[in-house]
């Protein structure tokens, strides 16, 4: 009973001793063991590792490759046109004994601190050399500029223990009061592109429009000659008809035009005229009728059978139609008979 009485608690010693001088390493770690601060072992191979319980500690590292976000900054290139970067890195511990000597008990917090002063010390030198320009930066370029950066950066990073693995300049971009003069510059550079296409098309239009208003003046001018020319040539050839019907027969000439007058004078239906026995209008009927045959004599008291009376014979020209013909028989005119040279035409 006394025996059990120690060997238990001596045992449950011994597992407990047994137990914390075992830890593990897995792969995705590197593991430093540590006594007193001073470094006693150095496993990076994943299994199992063994340790003195109590004096001795153990401190793991990640192995793999990490990511690096830097602050933003401004640079200002050769070309003094102030630019704000922002990078971000990848890198990985390859020395975990130089990287406890360089960091201490900080970690991997302290070397992220460490690794953005040398980034950005290493950015504002890259992107201010003498040949680097803004519009180097934000061209294509930027990526041998950002190779540039971690070459020159891994050189400080060795003495952390660390690598660098790669360096890309997240985004570039002006100031925000820069940023503001660039867009209100190209917000006028564009007003005035579309102000110089809208003249442009403006003076294009017009020239359609001139062109057009020219070929319809010339056109109507055209057309305007034309008429005038058939208007008249249709007046010479209406004044030569005149010419030849007032020639034939003068009287007839003069006594049809009075009827128009009258007639157009007449145009409404409830149209009354007034004549005295001496108008000129009147006069020139009558004075018609009188040049074939009518005597002379005064048109006061003279009623319609006198005036019939007075009227010369009627002649009926040999050369009418037989239904006009049979139509004045008819109505009483006397026709005279169709000769038999009349009807053939032909004088022997």
């Amino acid at each position: 009973m006394r025996k059990s009485v120690f060997i238990l608690p001596v045992l449950a010693i011994a597992i407990i001793g047994f137990l914390s001088s075992i830890f593990i390493v897995d792969e995705r770690e590197k593991v430093l063991v540590l006594q007193f601060g001073q470094i006693k072992q150095v496993v990076e191979e994943p299994g199992l590792g063994f340790k003195l319980p109590i004096i001795q500690e153990v401190v793991k590292y990640d192995a793999r490759i990490l990511s690096l976000d830097t602050d933003t900054i401004e640079v200002t290139p050769s070309d003094d046109r102030r630019l704000v970067v922002d990078a971000f890195a990848r890198y990985r511990i390859v020395d975990v004994v130089q990287f406890r000597q360089a960091v201490g008990v900080g970690g991997t917090r302290a070397a992220e601190e460490r690794l953005a002063s040398i980034l950005n010390a290493q950015i504002r030198e890259v992107l201010g050399a003498n040949q680097v320009t803004s519009d180097t930066i934000l061209s294509p370029e930027r990526g041998s500029l950002a190779r540039r950066i971690r070459d020159n950066a891994r050189q400080s990073a060795e003495s952390l223990g660390l690598e660098i693995v790669d360096v890309r300049l997240k985004q570039t971009n002006l100031p925000q009061q820069n940023l503001d003069a660039t867009f209100a510059r190209m917000r006028a550079e564009r007003e005035r592109e579309a102000a110089d296409e809208i003249a442009r098309g403006n003076e294009a239009a017009q020239r359609v429009r001139a062109a057009a208003d020219r070929t319809v003046t010339e056109t109507v001018s055209q057309a305007e000659r034309e008429a005038e020319i058939t208007r008249g040539e249709a007046d010479a050839e209406r004044n030569r008809i005149y010419a030849e019907a007032y020639g034939d027969n003068s009287e007839f000439f003069n006594f049809y035009r009075s009827l128009s007058a009258l007639e157009n004078s007449l145009k409404s239906e409830n149209s009354t005229l007034v004549f005295s026995p001496s108008s000129g209008f009147l006069a020139e009927m009558f004075d018609s009728v009188r040049a074939t045959g009518v005597g002379a004599g005064s048109i006061e008291n003279i009623d319609i059978e006198t005036l019939r009376e007075m009227a010369p014979a009627v002649e009926i020209s040999p050369d009418l139609p037989e239904s006009e013909r049979q139509r004045l028989e008819e109505d009483g005119v006397a026709v005279p008979e169709e000769t038999e040279e009349d009807a053939s035409g032909v004088t022997n």
